[in-house]
C-alpha cells in the first residue's frame, strides 16, 4: 500500500473520479482521508498512480 498527497480532492465527486480512474486501472484497494487529502492505494505503482491521477486533473505525489 503506497499513500499519496492529492491537494486538489475535497469532495465525494473527486472521490468517485478517483476511484473510478484507479480501479480501471487495476487498483485492488482504496483508502481516502479526505480531511488530510491522502490516499492510500494497493495494487498500483506510484507511477501508475501518479499518471492516471494527473489524467484527470488531480496532480498527486507519493508520501
Amino acid at each position: 500500500m503506497t499513500k499519496f498527497h492529492v491537494p486538489d480532492m475535497s469532495c465525494g465527486h473527486c472521490k468517485e473520479s478517483i476511484t473510478e480512474a484507479l480501479t480501471e486501472k487495476g487498483a485492488e484497494k482504496l483508502t481516502f482521508d479526505m480531511e488530510a487529502r491522502t490516499l492510500e492505494v494497493t495494487g498500483l505503482s506510484s507511477e501508475a498512480v501518479v499518471s492516471a491521477l494527473d489524467s484527470i486533473g488531480f496532480p498527486a505525489s507519493p508520501k
